[in-house]
């Protein structure tokens, strides 16, 4: 009876049991889902395997791997994680698995991990557990350990077990980043044994399960044990002991990490570096490191008890939900096709046009062929436009290729897709064409008459205008429902959002078709209704106002900048403005004011900067110094070109973080509230991945919530109060608190 239930468990999990040449070889592929992901039912359906596969006397060893076609394994399954309500059961939960994996690591026959796909969080934690690892040298294949991106950390020994596998400051950067590793760098790592073809991954997994078995293969890995890898090495002789002796990386684990006054630099450099990331607002690495560290000094039993505890305090914790929700959020936009209407299909899009060859030109290039993967056209006014962009994109390539994410020759290929000219040759087969070219109406409809002469009666025409429109531009078009925006964020390949503007009349196969181009090109996609400034612009302009209203007020550059980055911006909005342009933002000031009147009205404190040509980093002229020193500081003479001159005032650093921060909060609550924005999911997804927003408060939407809507009408009628109507409450605010309603369901 207890056998049948086994087994029902492990075929509901995914589970099936071969034995192929002594090796029982479990296969996992869980049902209805496109990767595996692991919980405690799993997790037991397993373990029934392993003691079927421990009391077969024919099976001298075990090949664990998966049946999804570019997934090993991709951790926990985060719905189960958030059904865990305290601390004391998030806790339970990670002995729970730890347990389960330390019986796989005590087990007594060889225990093979056949990787191909993703095996990420508690998936690589399971591979860890195994005797030998094998990756596939598929592009689809990673290995990590991101806990920390949803505020947590390993917590089924990862770790415990990845620093002595590989070392502590190498299992530190993976750990502490939550960023992954390709093969061929697991491989030198020590992550992985050995890389091989996907076609005889299981081929060779069986073949290594069975040598390891017969003692016929000695697993040697001298990485992560200082000074006894450097005795190893020379045990293979003279020339072996000179090779350990002369690896850096062995004598910098000898130094660091095989004595007390070693390890206590290396943690105290490392929580050091770790505070200058994180200010204190995302607790998991820090906590991430603690385990290490006791795991290290105290013991690997030590080492487990802290991982569960830790685990379970972040799990319950307010950033971990806040990330995880952000999780959902984009995991939820990756499965819609931005339209109301689920069934409308993207059409194929073969061949990109690119009308502009700037920064923002060459980066869509380069997206569109590198990850995109078709056949680019840039057009530029003259040959030395086009050549910049082509620059850019073979700068990209480089640099890539330099970090080894591609060979010179796959950058070769993707980069023989971009072809540049200045005329419209090339553009006849295009199915989108994207203009990123300057802001001015006039010309930009002079474009789309000249793309639509050239180009065939279904080319979708994308714009990449950040504040002019769409339904102004769709008035130049005799194809209107196939005019859309297409808004992406500088450096584009950097930048994880792209957001998509639709006016009344686009098409709803146009909608879908763009989308669908902006996933595959990696983006993280929002649609988002037409109105001046869209919403990504449109709630930064009240933002950068306040900025410069506090400059206007006497603030100190680097204190208002430093006000904004801990509360959690990545940078301060004075530095932004530098980075963006001052002349670009000026230009953007007099249409938002058109259209929003005197609350959005930019204050003149910023007109002599402006009018003695301060353009910011572009021209190494703005706020702040560009001398190629490595620590950038303030241009003292700017201040001579602001309202108090020198006269600096000391302003609350709590309330200059706050005017700032609630006016984005408050702009983004009336584009809810106008239907510029489908949902506040989507919202605090466009401020997050294209503003910046602290991700740990979920947006300005969940961090309304978090504060409650009445708590945020009454600061604003504070500030409205105190600095005038720029700050009156967004009157959908109003009335949810009247209604007693929040932003998302309670």
């Amino acid at each position: 009876m207890a056998a049948m239930k086994a087994q029902e468990l492990e075929a509901k999990q995914g589970f099936t049991y071969q034995v192929e040449d002594n090796v029982a070889v479990l296969t996992f592929d869980l049902p209805g889902e496109s990767v595996n992901t692991l919980s405690p039912d799993v997790g037991e359906a397993f373990a029934a395997l392993l003691g079927r596969a421990e009391k077969d006397p024919a099976v001298k060893a075990v090949v664990f791997t998966s049946g999804k076609k570019d997934s090993f394994v991709a951790g926990a399954k985060i719905d189960f994680l958030q059904t865990i309500k305290t601390a004391t059961d998030a806790t339970a939960a990670s002995r729970q698995g730890q347990q389960g994996f330390d019986r796989l690591d005590a087990f007594p026959k060889p225990v093979v991990a056949a990787i191909h796909g993703a095996c990420l969080g508690g998936g690589l934690e399971w591979a860890l557990a195994c005797d030998y690892r094998i990756a596939t040298d598929s592009p689809k294949t990673t290995l990590g350990l991101p806990e920390v991106q949803l505020g947590l950390i390993p917590g089924a020994g990862g770790t415990q077990r990845l620093p002595a596998l590989i070392g502590v400051q190498a299992a530190l950067d993976l750990i502490l980043t939550g960023k992954n590793v390709k093969p061929s760098k697991a491989k030198k790592l020590g992550l992985v044994d050995e890389v091989v073809p996907a076609p005889i991954l299981r081929a060779v997994a069986v073949r290594r399960a069975r040598e390891l078995s017969e003692g016929m293969l000695k697993v040697e890995r001298p990485r992560g044990q200082g000074l006894k890898a450097v005795a190893q090495q020379g045990k293979k002789g003279l020339g072996g002991l000179l090779a350990g002796l002369a690896n850096k990386e062995l004598w910098a684990e000898v130094a660091l990490e095989d004595n007390p006054v070693g390890r206590k630099i290396l943690f105290d450099q490392a929580r050091k570096q770790l505070r200058k990331k994180t200010r204190g607002k995302y607790p998991a690495p820090e906590r991430a490191l603690e385990a290490i560290r006791i795991g290290v000094e105290s013991g690997h039993a030590a080492g487990l008890e802290a991982e569960a505890r830790f685990f379970g305090e972040l799990v319950v914790s307010d950033v971990s939900k806040r990330l995880v929700e952000v999780f959902f959020a984009t995991t939820a936009l990756k499965k819609e096709n931005g339209t109301s209407n689920p069934d409308v299909k993207p059409r194929e899009v073969k061949k990109v046009g690119v009308l502009g060859g700037g920064l923002m030109g060459g980066g869509i290039a380069y997206v569109s062929s590198a990850l995109q993967g078709v056949p680019v056209r840039v057009k530029d006014k003259d040959d030395a436009g086009v050549g910049r962009a082509l620059k850019q994109v073979q700068g990209i390539y480089d640099e890539r290729v330099k970090k080894r994410s591609l060979t010179w020759r796959e950058a070769a290929a993707k980069m023989a897709l971009v072809t540049g000219g200045t005329g419209y040759e090339g553009f006849k087969n295009a199915d989108v064409v994207i203009e990123a070219v300057f802001e001015d109406l006039a010309l930009k409809h002079r474009i789309i008459g000249e793309v639509e002469a050239v180009t065939h009666a279904d080319c979708i025409f994308a714009s990449n205008t950040s504040s002019i429109p769409i339904t102004e531009l769709a008035k130049g078009s005799r194809r209107p429902a196939q005019v859309i925006g297409m808004h992406y964020f500088s450096p584009v390949n950097k930048m994880p959002l792209l957001e998509i503007i639709t006016h009344k009349g686009t098409a709803d196969w146009v909608t879908a078709t763009c989308v669908e181009v902006g996933k595959k090109q990696g983006k993280t996609v929002i649609v988002v209704n037409d109105g001046p400034g869209f919403y990504t612009s449109r709630i930064l302009a009240p933002y950068m106002n306040e900025a410069a209203h506090l400059l206007a007020d006497g603030a100190d550059i680097a204190a208002l900048d430093k006000a904004l980055v801990e509360f959690g911006f990545p940078v301060g909005p004075i530095t932004l403005l530098d980075e963006v342009g001052i002349d670009v933002a000026q230009k953007v000031g007099p249409i938002m004011e058109a259209a929003f009147g005197k609350r959005m009205a930019a204050p003149k404190a910023l007109e002599k900067v402006v009018a003695e040509g301060r353009l910011g980093r572009k021209n190494k002229k703005g706020f702040y110094t560009y001398d190629g020193k490595k620590k950038k500081e303030v241009d003292v003479s700017v201040y001579e070109l602001l309202p108090h001159g020198k006269n600096r005032k000391q302003l609350d650093s709590r309330e200059i973080a706050e005017r700032c921060a609630l006016q984005m909060v408050n702009e983004a609550v009336r584009c809810l509230g106008e239907g510029i924005l489908r949902s506040a999911r989507d919202g605090d997804v466009g401020a997050i991945f294209g503003l910046g927003f602290p991700p740990f408060l979920g947006g300005p939407f969940r961090y309304a919530d978090s504060l409650g809507p009445a708590e945020l009408l009454r600061r604003l009628e504070h500030y409205q109060d105190k600095y005038g109507e720029r700050f009156t409450p967004a009157p959908y605010l109003v009335d949810m608190v009247k209604a007693g309603k929040t932003f998302y369901p309670r």
